[in-house]
């Protein structure tokens, strides 16, 4: 292989938003353990506390709208459908808009609540987590990075949204979608066979001086 194409992948690699190890996981939770607990307040300014979501299956989801892993979701509406999907049985499926303040992906509340009506999502709620307060605690290193925790508040899934880790919508009626089986499986009460999988996605956009 010549140095000219060994130099062109690197350049592309080294552009790509694609992330799939760990950079800024302050925790790691266990699969299998209490989630972490955590309080935030939404779009919409009403607080939302892990503790007092007991008895639900809550369902987190990491989000940048400008990352092209977390648009190819949006734009197939993959994402939206597993958001309506979830609703109608119940489950708790909060949005964590992590990005910190002047970062890609950053949002305010109206600037949250534009990109729910304008994509038709359906999340609970989206939480601003400027301070990536709620993400840290779940050691998040990228968007999308999807979590399930029971009603009982165990953690029983972290990872990826689906098992193809790409950009392209194409790849998604190929993709096993965990979150979506591991959430069947919770709501029957059958263990999950893959509860934690490799994410994907951008490097989710954390504070630049808690690194």
């Amino acid at each position: 292989m010549s140095k000219v194409i060994v130099a062109r992948r690197s350049v592309l690699l080294g552009s790509a938003a694609l992330a799939l190890v760990p950079i800024a996981a302050w925790a790691n939770p266990d699969v299998g353990k209490p989630a972490p607990l955590f309080t935030g307040t939404d779009s919409n300014g009403k607080t939302w506390s892990l503790a007092d979501l007991r008895g639900k299956v809550v369902v987190l989801e990491t989000t940048n709208h400008d990352c092209p892993y977390v648009g190819k979701h949006y734009r197939a509406t993959n994402m939206q459908t597993q958001q309506h999907e979830a609703a109608a049985k119940g489950v708790v499926w909060l949005t964590l808009a992590s990005s910190a303040t002047g970062e890609q992906g950053y949002v305010t509340a109206a600037q949250a609540n534009d990109l729910t009506r304008s994509r038709n999502a359906a999340p609970a709620a989206v939480l601003l987590d400027p301070q990536s307060k709620i993400a840290r605690a779940y050691g998040a290193t990228v968007t999308p990075h999807m979590y399930v925790i029971d009603a009982t508040g165990v953690l029983v899934y972290k990872g990826g949204i689906d098992s193809i880790p790409s950009a392209d919508m194409a790849d998604i009626p190929k993709a096993t979608q965990y979150v979506r089986v591991a959430l069947d499986d919770v709501l029957t009460g059958k263990p999950i066979a893959e509860a934690s999988t490799r994410p994907y996605g951008c490097s989710l956009k954390y504070p630049r001086d808690s690194s």
